[in-house]
């Protein structure tokens, strides 16, 4: 923590603002999280809290930037630790971190691909950058194995020509040259990566359909991997 008294003070009560609003986050859900009880536990009134965050929509701000930069941070470190030579095994990892991450912080995965919160419509300006952090590491790993010639060719079944112009925007607004049904395949993975983690974290299989969901993840990892080309 770095400058001034007044300016460390202030890191410091935003910090312990959206450590409490995340403890009611988990004990009440996003829905009842309230400013008012943030003070009370923070042992201060009300308006104290109001002149470092305005509204309840601030704080679920604060918490949904919160939430996407630990999840980001760790993607990026499981990443690092992978071997840079094989994309399979880094593809691995970052499901594999998404996951843990998930299901260590349930109730914060929930906020960012939960339900809407009625009223609450989160800021792009603000949260676009941390939020697209993983789906940038996972184009960025297939664009990798790509230009290495480590994906398997895969077919390139007729499209739309709506859907060429939205590749064509997509190539263009992530910077990658990708065929288009490489593009595809990894907006599939994408999806499906994250339908799988939202599948467990909220309890949509059933409690006892998979004795052992980790496993289960793994399978659906590898088939990810084979549809876009990776396994091998």
């Amino acid at each position: 923590m770095t400058g001034t008294p007044r300016a460390r003070a202030r890191e410091q009560t935003l910090a312990d603002i959206t450590r409490i609003g995340r403890e009611h986050l988990a004990r009440d859900g996003a829905a009842a999280l309230s400013l008012r009880a943030v003070a009370r536990d923070l042992g201060v009134v009300s308006s104290a809290v109001y002149r470092y965050v305005k509204s309840r929509d601030e704080l679920l701000t604060l918490l949904v930037v919160e939430g996407y930069t630990e999840l980001g941070d760790a993607v990026a470190a499981a990443l690092d630790a992978a071997p840079a030579d094989d994309p399979t095994a880094r593809f691995r990892a970052l499901g594999h971190a998404v996951r843990d991450w998930a299901l260590q912080e349930k109730a914060c995965y929930g906020l960012l691909f939960g339900s809407p919160v009625p009223g609450y419509r989160a800021p792009a300006e603000r949260t676009t950058g941390p939020g697209t952090r993983v789906v940038n590491a996972l184009v960025a790993l297939i664009g990798e194995a790509h230009s290495a010639g480590r994906l398997r060719p895969v077919a390139d079944p007729a499209t739309t020509a709506p859907l060429r112009a939205n590749v064509d925007a997509i190539r263009a607004e992530l910077g990658v040259d990708l065929p288009d049904e490489v593009l595809l395949r990894g907006v599939l993975v994408w999806s499906s990566l994250f339908g799988a983690v939202n599948f467990e974290v909220f309890g949509q299989y059933g409690p006892d359909t998979f004795t052992d969901p980790r496993a289960l993840f793994e399978h659906q990892l590898s088939v990810l991997a084979e549809v876009v080309g990776l396994a091998g």
